[in-house]
């Protein structure tokens, strides 16, 4: 994700990207960084997923569907068709 951040903003493009805890968090941080990335969703333009091998988890399928069901684009870094 930092890849993908860092090349998109020398684009000239705004990255909201999502937190990033970089430690083992609480039931309660997590419930916490999953609203807020639905909120960010809600300011992005479009959604890029960074799927390296393909791999998407449950989380991140929750959010692509929010993305999708508010009519935002949405693109991966690997081809997925579902």
């Amino acid at each position: 994700m930092r890849e993908a951040n860092r090349d998109l903003t020398f684009a000239g493009v705004i990255v909201v990207a999502p937190g990033e805890a970089g430690e083992v968090i609480s039931v309660e941080q997590k419930a916490l960084l999953g609203v807020l990335h639905l909120r960010k969703i809600d300011l992005a333009d479009r959604v890029l997923v960074v799927n390296p091998g393909g791999y998407i988890g449950e989380s991140t399928r929750r959010e692509i569907a929010y993305a999708r069901a508010t009519g935002k684009p949405v693109s991966f870094t690997v081809p997925f068709d579902r």
